[in-house]
């Protein structure tokens, strides 16, 4: 049953993995542990590992109802308003140092939004209104500091002067715009809509569906762009398949939550697209293939693009009600549990794996970017849909 074992996945590993990590010396929780589950107490705290593991544990809270799921939650909250956030300039830095001194005071429009989804989420689990409080900051600040009439800008000095986005480039590519950014943005201000109903949150919701549909959708090709220069223009010949598959259920979620039925309509045209295109190019051997650049398909396993794919092919089925959906969802699944999940005492999940579904040993198991946010969420999602099926 699929919330039975999204239930076992999230309380018999992914919890008490991450609760182990906990930091009583000097806050937050540990930055690197590596593939031979060695732990280095010493290593950079990303501010976005923070985040989201504040993130995770308060809807951890949220689902289980557990108070002590929450004091995690609360450990993770003092860390990210203690050493996280500039009191001098504002925002949150892009890492920390161990003992919370400043590592990477870059400040980036992606961090300050994944603040924003914790603290939204957090506000949800406490009532804390200081919670919601900070995350209003950091609203105006993207929409004061990180914002022009297009879309959304990257990268920035401390006191937020624009420079080099090379904290989300890769593939040989420094992107002015990224969908990346405009996701995650999106994803923060859904969740900081539902807990608030607050009108001009709405509006920039409505505005970035529209960047979604104008800018980011390619119809032709029936995926979406992934790197952009100022003006919203694709610069590289690039399919994210993770990232399609997690944009189609989380701008459904939008919809959902802002409850506008014109809007859900023109929207679930260009998710139905998505869900298809990756259903039919990327799901292969029981899993979801990274990604295609210039034609080149990256055949590696990736843990986060496996858990957003069941979420996404749950989300397709609910809306379409077409069996093949659940049916991969299912498999997917299983797969995870079979090969993604890593059986050793201490770890959680594997980094990825090669095309013969073998991990990738040189990846660690815990760094600024390897966190319990899109597993996490895979299990809070199959629960709070609730589709139980064998």
């Amino acid at each position: 049953m699929l919330v039975d074992e999204a239930k076992r996945m999230l309380n018999d590993k992914i919890l008490p993995f991450w609760e182990n990590l906990k930091d009583d010396t000097y806050g937050g929780f540990y930055g690197w542990l590596d593939y031979e589950l060695k732990l280095n107490k010493e290593a950079v705290k990303g501010c976005i590992l923070n985040s989201r593991i504040l993130w995770f544990f308060s809807n951890a809270y949220l689902t289980l109802k557990d108070e002590e799921v929450l004091s995690y939650a609360k450990h993770a909250y003092e860390f990210l308003k203690k050493y996280c956030l500039d009191s001098e300039f504002g925002g949150v830095y892009w890492s920390l140092n161990y003992d919370g001194t400043v590592f990477d005071s870059t400040k980036h429009t992606y961090n300050q939004a994944f603040a924003i989804y914790a603290l939204s989420s957090y506000y949800d689990a406490t009532k804390d209104e200081e919670a919601l409080k900070i995350a209003y900051e950091l609203y105006e600040i993207i929409e004061t500091k990180c914002t022009d009439e297009v879309g959304y800008l990257e990268a920035f000095t401390y006191d937020f002067k624009p420079e080099e986005n090379d904290k989300l480039s890769e593939n040989g590519v420094i992107a002015e715009k990224t969908m990346n950014t405009l996701l995650h943005v999106f994803e923060a201000y859904t969740e900081l809509y539902r807990v608030t109903n607050d009108e001009k949150v709405s509006e920039r919701l409505h505005f970035m569906m529209d960047v979604f549909e104008k800018n980011v959708f390619n119809e032709e090709l029936r995926r979406q762009e992934v790197f952009f220069d100022k003006n919203m223009n694709s610069i590289i010949d690039l399919h994210s398949y993770g990232h399609d598959i997690e944009t189609a259920w989380l701008i459904d979620r939008g919809c959902e939550v802002l409850n506008d039925a014109e809007l859900t309509k023109r929207m679930h045209r260009i998710t139905s697209i998505l869900e298809d295109q990756i259903y039919k190019v990327a799901y292969v051997d029981h899993s979801l293939l990274n990604e295609c650049e210039k034609g080149e398909v990256n055949r590696m396993r990736v843990w986060w693009v496996q858990a957003e794919a069941v979420v996404g092919f749950l989300n397709a089925y609910e809306k379409s009600g077409e069996e093949r959906y659940m049916e991969a969802a299912k498999d997917i699944l299983a797969y995870i549990k079979d090969n993604v999940v890593d059986p050793r005492e201490g770890s959680e999940w594997y980094w990825q794996l090669d095309d013969n579904h073998q991990p990738d040993t040189d990846k660690p198991i815990v760094e600024p970017w390897k966190c319990p946010y899109h597993n996490g969420r895979m299990c809070f999602e199959i629960i709070r849909r609730n589709i139980d099926v064998a």
